[in-house]
């Protein structure tokens, strides 16, 4: 998908002053495996909301390094405006993008800690490996943060890094009794299916999404959107395939159900959810 691929270079681009060159590396290496599922809704998102419904459909341009400079510059002091560039809608999208790639990388490394393997022990390079990788996780969720500044999501992106971590807390909390031999709770732990809060991040990701790409085009998302958001979310769980697996169906819907609905029927306020 041509959009995909535009979120991608952006992402990439946000973080091509990162050093030293292994940790730039490490970060472009995942960003080059990411599903750009965040990214593309945001891009799709924008343009259903655009206010001519074709504003910013067809081929997306690959912003240069100093342009996407300019826009995140531009973006520290941009009110919200009836339109958008399409450059700056694809920076936003890699903001979405950058921020669900820390935390994802934060809550594996959460699950599966590379410093303590099961005897109590870590091996040296399992331990700089996960170094490597928390700190990478930290310069992608500040990266994330810092293309979304100023923007009426940012308030969104705040609170899915909030709820992620309370998410977390309590998954760790969990009593580790297992199924207690009972096969219906197979899979949970203290009754409670731990795959379920995971799966709060790629919800609270797609939300995102929609939402950062309605207002880059000064729109409030419509209430058709966060059902798309809501859908994918639960037939996706705590991962996402990749882009074309799960937009490419949605991408004529998108454009024909933004028509239909016309400016009376965007009531949804850009503080929700």
């Amino acid at each position: 998908m041509e959009k995909a691929d535009s979120c991608r270079r952006a992402a990439v681009e946000a973080v091509a002053d990162v050093e030293p060159p292994q940790l730039h590396n490490y970060i472009e290496s995942i960003l080059d495996r990411a599903s750009m599922v965040p990214g593309t809704l945001t891009l799709e998102s924008a343009a259903a909301m655009a206010a001519d419904g074709h504003a910013l459909e067809g081929d997306l341009p690959r912003p240069s390094p100093s342009e996407a400079d300019r826009d995140r510059a531009s973006d520290q002091n941009t009110d919200r405006t009836g339109e958008c560039e399409p450059d700056r809608v694809i920076t936003h999208s890699a903001g979405v993008q950058l921020i669900y790639e820390g935390l994802r990388l934060t809550r594996t490394l959460a699950h599966d800690e590379p410093w303590t393997a099961t005897d109590g022990t870590a091996a040296d390079a399992d331990a700089d490996d996960g170094d490597l990788a928390i700190l990478a996780a930290d310069i992608l969720v500040a990266r994330g943060f810092y293309l979304l500044a100023r923007t009426e999501a940012a308030g969104k992106a705040v609170r899915t890094v909030q709820s992620f971590g309370r998410d977390q807390t309590s998954r760790t909390d969990l009593p580790d009794d297992g199924s207690d031999g009972d096969p219906r709770s197979e899979g949970q732990t203290g009754g409670i299916d731990p795959t379920a809060i995971d799966a709060n991040l790629e919800r609270d990701v797609l939300e995102l999404a929609v939402l950062t790409g309605a207002v880059a085009v000064g729109e409030t998302p419509s209430p058709w959107l966060f059902a798309v958001a809501t859908d994918l979310a639960d037939a996706i769980g705590p991962s996402f395939p990749p882009a074309s697996e799960c937009l490419t169906d949605l991408e004529p819907s998108f454009h024909d159900r933004s028509l239909e609905e016309g400016p009376t029927d965007r009531a949804t306020s850009a503080t929700d959810p």
